[in-house]
């Protein structure tokens, strides 16, 4: 396992995961990831502060999102960090950062 592109991440899904089957088969599945951190300010009060994260995975790993994985669900998840980019319905050149998950962990109860 290579270092160099590792992302490590445990959250709760924003909202349900979306998938898209291909003519060849194969599964993707995105679903959005909230992180939150805590701290306290120079006035002493506490802080949180929640980061979102676009989540892609394909294959075994699509097919557990979308069979397990409902909104508001704690998973844990390890993966790479990736960019890309599209034009949009205006012709605007539009970028995107992703976690292709390779492995996930669900975490809390039922």
């Amino acid at each position: 396992m290579s270092l160099r592109n590792k992302v490590t991440l445990i959250g709760y899904t924003g909202k349900e995961v979306e998938t898209i089957n291909f003519e060849s088969g194969s599964l993707k599945a995105s679903v959005s990831l909230a992180t939150s951190d805590h701290y306290t300010n120079a006035k002493g009060e506490k802080v949180e502060e929640t980061q979102w994260h676009n989540l892609i995975a394909f294959g075994k790993t699509a097919e557990i999102l979308q069979k397990y994985v409902p909104k508001g669900k704690e998973i844990a998840v390890e993966g790479k960090l990736t960019y890309r980019s599209y034009d949009d319905k205006d012709g605007v050149k539009r970028y995107i950062t992703e976690i292709r998950i390779e492995e996930i962990l669900l975490l809390g109860g039922k």
